[in-house]
């Protein structure tokens, strides 16, 4: 069996791993979440609680350095944890942090419209560990709800590190983002690879950092032009995935 043409492969996960498809403009979610706080003093009426849902959501954004606001990134580079405290505080509820990660992740359900694997992302991603590959994650997401996300996929042992915006402080495509796990994990940018569904952030953040890049656009991609990456896939396929990945296809 052939050597592997990279020591490191660093992934991006709704789009590229995962398949999400997220509705937060559901009526019935928000009338689910009002009734939620209202369970603790925090009364709203639902569009009351969206529009102050939104509202907090902005103020905290307002100095964001990344381009992508997609629906299931979720405000990345701030803790959403802290809109949903806040949505408590500002009705005069006393409540503590844990809580309000529990009212995140039940809108996140609420608003969940199916959330999977593509067919093939653990064999492909244990093909690439059994043949010696150091695994990395580095994902626009929120810590809230990716980590549990990733538990009940089956991928939450799968990297050898994990690398999440909202808990880092910054997303794609800032390069202070991609240079943490080549920093912390003494990684060489030459032997190492990115692939992703997002033009911007992952594959022009990850040329960037020195990385080589491998694009795949899937059903969520932004619409926007392919890009100029070591390799490009018009379509998800997670087999030529791993076969580009591992040298046994050519571009």
């Amino acid at each position: 069996m052939r050597a592997l043409p990279y020591e490191n492969y660093i992934f991006d996960l709704y789009g590229t791993l995962v398949d999400i498809h997220t509705d937060e403009d559901k009526p019935e979610a928000w009338a689910a979440l009002a009734r939620f706080y209202s369970y603790y003093g925090a009364v709203y009426t639902p569009d009351e609680l969206r529009a102050a849902y939104n509202r907090l959501t902005q103020e905290r954004t307002a100095n964001c350095r990344g381009l992508r606001r997609d629906s299931h990134e979720a405000f990345p580079e701030i803790e959403i944890e802290e809109v949903f405290l806040a949505l408590f505080i500002e009705k005069g509820a006393n409540v503590s942090k844990d809580l309000a990660v529990h009212a995140g992740q039940f809108f996140r359900a609420m608003t969940t419209e199916y959330l999977r694997l593509y067919d093939g992302t653990l064999e492909m991603l244990r093909m690439l560990r059994e043949r010696g590959a150091k695994l990395y994650l580095l994902s626009n997401a929120q810590a809230i709800f990716t980590a549990y996300e990733m538990r009940a996929l089956g991928l939450d042992k799968v990297f050898d590190a994990v690398y999440l915006s909202s808990s880092c402080g910054c997303k794609k495509p800032d390069l202070r983002f991609f240079e943490l796990p080549l920093k912390e994990h003494h990684l060489d940018p030459v032997r190492s690879i990115m692939t992703g569904n997002d033009a911007a952030c992952d594959i022009a953040g990850a040329k960037a950092a020195g990385l080589a890049t491998l694009y795949v656009r899937p059903n969520i991609s932004p619409k926007e032009p392919l890009p100029d990456a070591d390799f490009v896939m018009p379509a998800m396929d997670m087999a030529r995935m791993g076969a580009l990945l591992s040298g046994e296809a050519q571009p």
